[in-house]
């Protein structure tokens, strides 16, 4: 099992900056994928970004420019770096952690509201 603890989530004006958090602990292997994705009010769960334990990055277009991931490998610790914030990116904030054995795991997510 894999817990995750994720932090940083709150309100911020349009035009502003948050960074996520979110720590794992557990049954924690190399060669995991720890990633976010979001949630907004009656929409699925869509991905923002994720990042592979030698740091190749994928980004959600919406995304792209504005946010940055990134995670410290001897904290078992993955960021979400988020600035330019747009009122669309309003959702709570779910970090993802996926074992090379595919087994996947999932925080209780952070709320994030940009208000305009």
């Amino acid at each position: 099992q894999v817990q995750l603890v994720e932090s940083g989530g709150g309100l911020v004006q349009a035009g502003g900056s948050l960074r996520l958090s979110c720590a794992a602990s557990g049954s924690i292997f190399s060669g995991n994928t720890m990633g976010w994705y979001r949630q907004a009010p009656g929409k699925q769960r869509e991905l923002v970004a994720f990042i592979t334990s030698d740091y190749s990055t994928m980004y959600a277009d919406s995304v792209k420019g504005r946010f940055t991931i990134s995670r410290d490998n001897a904290k078992n610790t993955v960021y979400l770096q988020m600035n330019s914030l747009k009122p669309e990116d309003t959702a709570v904030y779910f970090c993802n952690h996926r074992r090379f054995d595919g087994a996947e795991y999932w925080g209780q997510g952070t709320q994030v509201t940009v208000s305009s």
